[in-house]
């Protein structure tokens, strides 16, 4: 999400590392381990972070929660970064990104997790490496979120934002994503990324609708989720499949 790069990457939802590698073995930049939405806890991200770290894609965690513990665990696990929900003020936007950071943070050290090596990292090296690498995405998914989206944006420490249309539809009480209201929102989170020279991230369920995205100035994609991709997938090769042995309705098939 630098210089105004498209990336694309995609949820995992499911506990396993196979998604992981594949994504990574495709080509994809990164993958959102989804600790919010599915029954992922911290052994199982610890793993499918080692996993991404073997197939060269980025590792950014969901997590549960702003709780600071939550964000130390999947740092120290070593993601590239974290993906916070609900950051709907200032006071939280500013915590989250002190929970992320050493130097004028609030973040517990530890040189002894894999993202210092297991000990060999000498300390300042890693309080260095951490501070220039780890990526806090700020979730903006709630109406108060809009009223503050500016100096949101603004706060040091937090790196991107993420425009979370699902949430912010239902608590405007839109007909659906594509609703005006939600569609002025959207402008108003790529306005306020803009004026911080900070990249905007979204879901999409399309590169059609990508693009469009694009064209406002997002510049980080998360295509659906393993899940889902395995569904659509799943699905349309069974569609294919009854189509190639479609037979007569009086025809028998033992």
């Amino acid at each position: 999400m630098v210089g105004g790069q498209k990336v694309v990457g995609s949820f995992i939802k499911t506990q396993t590392t196979h998604a992981t590698e594949i994504f990574g073995a495709l080509g994809y930049d990164f993958i959102v381990i989804d600790e919010e939405h599915a029954p992922i806890d911290r052994a199982m991200t610890d793993v499918m972070v080692l996993a991404a770290r073997a197939s060269n894609i980025a590792a950014i965690v969901r997590v549960s929660s702003d709780d600071p513990t939550k964000i130390l665990s999947c740092l120290d696990c070593g993601a590239t970064g974290v993906l916070v929900p609900h950051v709907a003020s200032v006071e939280k936007a500013k915590a989250v990104a002190a929970a992320a950071r050493y130097r004028g943070g609030k973040r517990g050290y530890s040189g002894s997790a894999r993202a210092g090596g297991y000990g060999a990292t000498p300390v300042w090296q890693l309080v260095e490496e951490q501070d220039n690498s780890v990526c806090v995405i700020a979730m903006i998914e709630d109406p108060e979120a809009l009223d503050h989206i500016d100096a949101i944006a603004a706060v040091d420490g937090i790196h991107g934002l993420f425009i979370g249309r699902g949430d912010l539809t239902v608590s405007l009480n839109a007909k659906s994503s594509a609703d005006p209201k939600i569609q002025d929102a959207v402008k108003l989170i790529i306005a306020a990324a803009k004026k911080a020279k900070k990249p905007v991230c979204v879901m999409v369920a399309s590169a059609a609708e990508a693009k469009d995205f694009a064209d406002l100035g997002a510049s980080a994609f998360i295509i659906s989720s393993d899940q889902g991709q395995m569904r659509r997938a799943a699905s349309q090769s069974l569609t294919d499949f009854k189509k190639l042995v479609q037979t007569p309705e009086d025809a028998h098939v033992s």
